[in-house]
């Protein structure tokens, strides 16, 4: 196997159990109160959580502009591992236009009560790639991640 070509990754250290920040990932309730960053909200969350099952995550902009981002689970290990991709919409159909990118997250012991939590994002292409690093794929998924880890440490 070759390395992705067009992969962005971002790994931390969370002060967090993993099974906390698996379940911050997986209970809709929870994302809802993490998932986008700031000052950005998460008014609606559902997922089948199973690999084929779908997954629907809106973001609302601070001007109430709605951003659905629905997609699919790939691989789901319980408090180890998730994979998830914008190329389908659930049971294995595929969404209209070009798919953007495939999501892995793993989740490590990293000590009492700390994560090495891994994001991996996987693109098609060099341009998709390039717009996610555009768009801020580190600093904003390293806020939400610190927004997933404060909500870890009240569960």
């Amino acid at each position: 196997m070759t390395a992705p070509t067009h992969e962005l990754v971002l790994e931390l250290i969370l002060d967090a159990p993993k099974e906390k920040l698996y379940r911050g990932w997986t209970e809709p309730e929870l994302i809802k109160r993490w998932f986008a960053p700031k000052p950005w909200t998460t008014p609606h969350a559902e997922n089948d959580l199973r690999p084929g099952g779908a997954c629907l995550v809106v973001m609302r902009s601070p001007e109430g502009q709605e951003f659905p981002n629905p997609g699919q689970y790939l691989e789901i290990a319980p408090n180890r591992k998730l994979a998830f991709t914008d190329a389908f919409v659930g049971n294995w159909v595929p969404k209209e236009g070009a798919p953007f990118f495939v999501a892995e997250l793993t989740f490590e012991d990293a000590g009492p009560g700390k994560t090495k939590y891994t994001a991996k994002a996987r693109h098609w292409t060099a341009e998709a790639k390039a717009q996610h690093e555009q768009m801020g794929f580190i600093p904003g998924w390293t806020i939400c991640a610190k927004q997933l880890e404060a909500l870890a440490q009240t569960l």
